[in-house]
C-alpha cells in the first residue's frame, strides 16, 4: 500500500493492521463528499494490501455525526442521489474487502456514522459512546443509514431508533446487536487490538472467502443460504489453507499456513 496524503484521514500500518482515523474533528467528522471519497481509496487501498485487518477509528469528540449537512443542502436532487451513492459504495467497500474491518467507537456514531459502524464486521465501542439515526425527530429521515443497522438490530428495535430519533448509550446498543462489546474508555484500544487478533488468526484466503461467503448468504431465505454456503464451502475445503488446517489437526501438531 503506497502512501498517499489526506486532508481528512490519516492512515498508518502497524505489523499486519492499518488503520484508518477520521481526522475532521472541527466538523464532527462529517461525511462531506471529500470525506467519502478519502474513506473509500482509504479502505480499496487497504483491501489490495496484504494487511490482515483495518482497524476504523476517530479523532475528536464525536465518532462520526453522520452527512455533512453543508454538503448536502448545496445540492440538487442528482447531486444527492451521487453523494449517497458514494456513501453506499463506502459501505459495500468496507464489507467486500479481504480484510477483518473493526471499528473503534467513542463518543457519538450518528446516521451515516452509525451506518458506518454497522456496516464494519465487528465493533468496539467505549462507555462513552451512543448511536443514533436522528432523521427520525428532524426533516430527512435516516433511510440508507438504517439498511446495515436493520440488519444488525432487528426490525423492532430499528423502528425504535428510525422512528424516534433518539440516541442509544453503549451497553443498549452492544444488547442490541450493534456492536461487539463495550469497554472503558481507557481499554478502547486494548479491547480493539484483542478482538482484532482473534479475528485474525488463521489462513487468510480462508477468512477472505469466509467473509465473503457470509454477506452473501445473509438475510437470504434458509435454502439459499445453504446453496450459496455448502457450495463456497466444499470448493475451500481443497485450498492450501484447509488442507494444510486439517493435517495439523489430525497430525497434532501446529499449522503452518501456506498465505
Amino acid at each position: 500500500m503506497t502512501a498517499v496524503d489526506y486532508q481528512h484521514l490519516l492512515v498508518a500500518r502497524s505489523g499486519d493492521t492499518v488503520r484508518i482515523t477520521m481526522n475532521r474533528p472541527e466538523r464532527r467528522n462529517a461525511l462531506s463528499a471529500e470525506h467519502l471519497t478519502e474513506l473509500l481509496a482509504a479502505v480499496r487501498a487497504a483491501g489490495e494490501s496484504d494487511a490482515t485487518g483495518i482497524v476504523l477509528a476517530a479523532n475528536g469528540p464525536v465518532f462520526s455525526a453522520g452527512h455533512d449537512f453543508a454538503d448536502v443542502a448545496a445540492r440538487d436532487l442528482m447531486g444527492v442521489r451521487d453523494l449517497l451513492t458514494l456513501c453506499t459504495e463506502l459501505m459495500s467497500a468496507v464489507q467486500s474487502v479481504p480484510q477483518v474491518v473493526i471499528a473503534r467507537v467513542h463518543g457519538l456514531a450518528t446516521a451515516a456514522g452509525c451506518q458506518l459502524v454497522a456496516s464494519c464486521d465487528l465493533a468496539v465501542a467505549a462507555e462513552s459512546a451512543g448511536f443514533a439515526l436522528p432523521g427520525g425527530k428532524g426533516g430527512w429521515f435516516c433511510h440508507t443509514p438504517a439498511v446495515p443497522v436493520a440488519r444488525a438490530v432487528g426490525r423492532k428495535r430499528l423502528m425504535e431508533l428510525a422512528l424516534t430519533g433518539d440516541p442509544i448509550d453503549a451497553h443498549t446498543a452492544e444488547r442490541w446487536g450493534l456492536i461487539n462489546r463495550v469497554v472503558p474508555d481507557a481499554d478502547l484500544d486494548t479491547a480493539v487490538t484483542d478482538l482484532l487478533a482473534r479475528a485474525t488468526r488463521g489462513s487468510r484466503a480462508a477468512k477472505a472467502l469466509g467473509k465473503h461467503t457470509l454477506y452473501a448468504q445473509l438475510d437470504r431465505p434458509e435454502a439459499d443460504a445453504y446453496a450459496i454456503a455448502l457450495e463456497v464451502m466444499a470448493a475451500a475445503s481443497q485450498l492450501p489453507g484447509a488442507r494444510e488446517g486439517m493435517a495439523a489437526f489430525l497430525e497434532k501438531r501446529s499449522p503452518a499456513w501456506p498465505d
